[in-house]
């Protein structure tokens, strides 16, 4: 009893020194889940900061997160798929990063990846296809870091007691800062809290539209129901989750992207296949008999879902200052 009741104690004494990070999150939406081996920090966050916008985490130096990743984009980058650092072409549309620390899964077709601590990997030392081409490389990228003038001491305070420079903590130090891409400052959601002016009219008829045709699978706070559906009668090259699974009934089949801030996340679909909105809207068999007057309505109402700010959030930006320089 006496020593339940001393760790009870413990806990709440370890839960009272770890301050809960501010998530920025609606009403409605839980925090987001955070590993007990990564917790967060504002130096852990500001070192993934650094480590996200740095080329030397491509085996050529030419590639960051970032390149593929833009702000202005929202954190997707324009193009149907993005070519890695050898020419080895891009398997699928590059998402976009707002509200990631929510998603789970987080490709479009693989639900095994569950942590952004996991995902960091793909783009960095994946092989299938080629992106940054750092795969056995984990010596050269501590090289590259350690000779840093500021990545020791900003490992070191990210990672008390730990500062090691290796991918295991770059990979928690790129979740961390990833998990602070919040975005929920749009008309849509100036409009839930009763900002009733906040959209347009063509955006509020869009609405309704919407919630006829697509709320069924972009739903709640995230626009997302976050499972693999098949939205093609025929299903491409590309497998999706029956590459994974091996099963048939899931070949075609690829996660339901958040619509947040869409509008600067084209172009759509997993192959980036749909080169607007409206042909996304016209290209999907939930709204392909769509009069043309509701598509450009549901257009009107995705463009509500635009986070301006969020694409010019300095806290998201190229760092300015680097140890206090």
């Amino acid at each position: 009893m006496a020593r339940r009741l001393g760790l009870a104690i413990a806990a709440l004494i370890l839960m009272a020194a770890a301050p809960s990070w501010d998530w920025r999150s609606p009403a409605g939406l839980r925090p987001s889940r955070v590993p007990s081996g990564n917790p967060m920090s504002a130096a852990k966050v500001e070192l993934g900061r650094r480590l996200f916008y740095d080329a030397d985490l491509s085996v050529d130096g030419t590639m960051a997160c970032a390149t593929c990743h833009e702000q202005h984009r929202a954190f997707a980058d324009g193009n149907a798929a993005h070519a890695g650092v050898h020419g080895d072409p891009g398997r699928r549309n590059v998402p976009g990063l707002a509200n990631v620390a929510w998603l789970r899964p987080l490709t479009w077709g693989d639900p095994r990846i569950g942590s952004l601590e996991a995902q960091a990997a793909i783009p960095v030392t994946g092989t299938a296809p080629v992106e940054m081409g750092m795969a056995g490389q984990d010596a050269e990228i501590a090289r590259r870091l350690s000779t840093d003038s500021c990545y020791p001491a900003m490992f070191a305070k990210a990672f008390p007691g730990d500062g090691t420079i290796d991918f295991e903590h770059v990979a928690k130090a790129l979740a961390a800062f990833e998990r602070t891409l919040v975005s929920f400052d749009t008309a849509y959601d100036a409009n839930g809290r009763g900002g009733r002016t906040a959209m347009p009219s063509e955006a509020v008829a869009g609405s309704a539209v919407f919630d006829r045709h697509c709320r069924s699978c972009h739903s709640g706070p995230l626009l997302t129901d976050q499972k693999f559906h098949r939205i093609r009668s025929t299903p491409g090259p590309d497998a999706g989750l029956g590459e994974i699974t091996r099963r048939t009934e899931d070949v075609g089949r690829f996660r339901t992207p958040s619509l947040r801030n869409v509008e600067l996340t084209g172009p759509y679909f997993h192959d980036g296949s749909a080169k607007t909105i409206a042909d996304a809207v016209r290209l999907h068999p939930r709204t392909s008999d769509l009069r043309d007057a509701q598509v450009m309505q549901i257009v009107a109402f995705l463009n509500s879902l635009t986070d301006r700010h969020f694409t010019m959030d300095a806290r998201f930006s190229l760092p300015e200052f680097t140890c206090g320089k």
